[in-house]
């Protein structure tokens, strides 16, 4: 994951079908409904928490608009 304080975009890369409830929870809070679908977001402490628990389904980079 990137070392940026500012914004970062988050690319649902993986299909939630097949994972617990809770990751399925996170992926939707982030905004993300469909694979290839990228959302920007500000980078705060609890986003990293969301982006731990579901990195195996997303793609994270540094920057943004």
């Amino acid at each position: 994951m990137p070392e940026a304080t500012g914004p970062v975009r988050i690319t649902l890369v993986r299909s939630v079908i097949g994972y617990p409830r809770e990751q399925r929870a996170v992926v939707r809070a982030l905004g993300l409904r469909r694979i290839r679908q990228t959302v920007t977001r500000r980078d705060t402490p609890v986003l990293r928490g969301m982006l731990a628990r579901v990195g195996h389904l997303v793609r994270v980079e540094a920057g943004g608009r």
